[in-house]
């Protein structure tokens, strides 16, 4: 099947110039001493319309679907995994179809166009996937709400505009129905610090850098009762509706590492001498080399129709769990492999492929782990095990 369309070809070119000219030199001095993505370069990234993608074209977007923004997380990801992943602070913010009309005209045009990006604050120090387990609270108090709780996990919760804080509000003594009480909330905020009261922590990191990941701690944190996204006691749903173009933007994510880590080593393989010849010359090497080609483009097959999937509006939660799982695995075995292609020179700061050994370990982590989606793709072939 032809996925690839002229006008895709041409984003697909443009995203890669941008990526290799523009994004690949900054992750190469910056990532090594774990410095954050200028925001100049968000700037750009604002100007080729990378935050509204598939937000729609009334409201300053692109109007464009899935596969769009994933073929644009891919080339960026093949650059710095971190800038690959800051595009969807803008498209795929939590609760934009559940708003009302008026609601939309306001933000969506600030969230396309850059001028409001977002942080996510949902995951705690005893609540990952388990989000039935999220303990922080927020207690209506006339006309606003307090919160209190420990947030872990918040990327860019300094950078952003806002974070979406998902806090329970409702009863949670049933435990089977825990997640009918959890609610979101829009919180505003100064760009570049946390919210007023709100105390934080970097979390120490082995990669994921260009950008701080938070602990946070919220002690009756005040917010009006008006930054509520979708209704309350329904965020749950908000999670849910967006997780497979989530997944499938993951699996992009993952892509673009593993073929960052491939063509470096291929480009290594072709200069490194050994025994007075290249590398590319040895048949373990070429084989190498052919299995992780193979590996990632076979990733991007499934990736790519899913993402047709998603846009013809089918429901595909097994099929995005797949390509999450998939892509997510072979991005640490590929980066694994490149880095070995290398040598001692892999181990070092001195080539990306460190760089995209790290990332890639991360992937099989958020977004829903591995077992996580195991556990999907087995209850839809089989039926929940009781």
């Amino acid at each position: 099947m032809g996925w690839m369309t002229e006008e895709r070809l041409m984003i697909q070119e443009s995203a890669r110039d941008f990526a290799m000219n523009e994004v690949l030199p900054l992750a190469n001095r910056l990532d090594p001493e774990k410095g954050d993505i200028p925001r100049s370069l968000i700037d750009q990234m604002a100007q080729l319309g990378y935050f509204g993608i598939v937000v729609d074209e009334k409201y300053g977007g692109l109007g464009l679907g899935a596969f769009e923004f994933c073929l644009v997380t891919e080339e960026l990801s093949r650059a710095w995994m971190s800038v690959g992943s800051l595009v969807a602070r803008g498209n795929t913010m939590l609760g934009m179809e559940a708003m009302s009309e008026e609601w939309r005209a306001e933000m969506l045009p600030k969230v396309a166009s850059g001028q409001m990006l977002g942080a996510f604050a949902m995951s705690e120090p005893d609540a990952g996937s388990d989000v039935s387990n999220i303990r922080t609270r927020a207690v209506r108090d006339g006309d606003d709400f307090l919160i209190t709780g420990n947030k872990y996990w918040c990327t860019f919760a300094d950078g952003a505009d806002f974070i979406i804080v998902i806090a329970r509000t409702g009863s949670d003594d049933d435990v089977n129905k825990r997640h009918r009480g959890l609610t979101a909330f829009m919180v505003e905020k100064p760009r570049g610090e946390l919210p007023p009261g709100v105390q934080g922590a970097p979390i120490p990191k082995i990669g994921y850098y260009g950008w701080k990941t938070w602990e946070l701690a919220f002690d009756e944190f005040r917010t009006p009762a008006s930054s509520i996204l979708g209704e309350e006691g329904k965020a749950f749903y908000l999670v849910a509706h967006g997780l497979e173009r989530a997944r499938a933007q993951t699996a992009a994510r993952a892509i673009g590492l593993a073929r960052g880590a491939l063509e470096d080593a291929m480009a290594y393989a072709q200069e490194r001498r050994q025994f007075g010849k290249s590398l590319s010359e040895f048949q373990d090497i070429r084989f190498k080399i052919a299995k992780m080609a193979t590996e990632v483009e076979a990733a991007r097959q499934l990736m790519y129709s899913v993402c047709d999937l998603i846009d013809e509006g089918k429901r595909c939660d097994k099929e995005a769990a797949m390509v999450k799982y998939f892509a997510t695995e072979m991005a640490e075995r590929v980066t694994s492999e490149a880095l070995q292609i290398l040598g001692g020179a892999g181990y070092t700061t001195l080539h990306a492929v460190e760089r995209y050994w790290r990332d890639a370990r991360l992937t099989k982590i958020f977004e829903g782990t591995s077992e996580i989606q195991l556990r999907i793709i087995s209850d839809a072939l089989l039926g929940k095990a009781s």
